[in-house]
């Protein structure tokens, strides 16, 4: 059977529609950064989005071809990842606008298997490129330990995550944490969905920001 990390994983995949803390390890993806709407049909996103499943499944394929990857074992794909943030004067915003989506900038991504090198990466970037006819030139191995953080399952559209963050940091205050967001600790969702099939009501997202204990 296919390693499935959403199931082996459930802490980081599948948490609680109830704020919870849960400290996040090391992990690598495959990651493209960008900024602008997300929403924007000619965007970087949606352009982003289709080099990070390329490249993702080359490498998951690599065993029907030529390519060997040691320590290579079957997987399921994991779900596409976002980190995100808005900057004001030059600075990371204090604050997250979901009205002004056109100031955002992301850094896309999607887990990779511990086993894939460098060299695995470069040789799928290369290939998926080829294959696929994408420029796959600013996909990036991606390396992240996000540390301590405080999460949620959130249930509907994006655009009514407000009501979500602001329970998980009325949840952080009350347990005696503050927010920690810097440049490498930002605002991270984990789509679980496909909005092109599911209405938007029952969207399924994981939201996790960063916090430390309170002084």
């Amino acid at each position: 059977m296919a390693s499935d990390y959403k199931k082996e994983f459930k802490d980081f995949y599948l948490p609680s529609k109830k704020p919870q803390l849960v400290t996040v390890p090391k992990m690598q993806f495959v990651a493209v950064r960008g900024k602008g709407n997300p929403n924007d049909e000619d965007g970087e996103y949606k352009t982003a989005v289709a080099v990070l499943y390329g490249v993702s499944y080359t490498l998951k394929m690599s065993k029907m071809g030529d390519h060997r990857i040691e320590g290579y074992f079957n997987y399921v794909v994991p779900p596409l990842e976002g980190f995100w943030w808005q900057e004001k004067d030059g600075a990371l915003a204090a604050g997250f606008d979901y009205s002004d989506k056109s100031s955002l900038k992301w850094i896309s991504a999607i887990r990779l298997p511990d086993f894939v090198t460098q060299k695995d990466f470069d040789w799928a970037k290369e290939r998926a490129g080829v294959k696929k006819g994408l420029d796959c030139s600013r996909a990036e191995l991606f390396t992240l330990e996000e540390g301590l953080c405080v999460q949620i399952m959130h249930i509907g559209s994006y655009d009514d995550e407000p009501a979500s963050v602001k329970a998980m940091h009325d949840f952080a205050a009350q347990e005696g944490w503050q927010l920690d967001f810097s440049a490498t600790r930002l605002h991270h969702e984990i789509y679980l969905s496909d909005p092109r099939k599911t209405p938007a009501e029952k969207l399924k997202t994981v939201i996790r920001h960063p916090v430390r204990k309170g002084v």
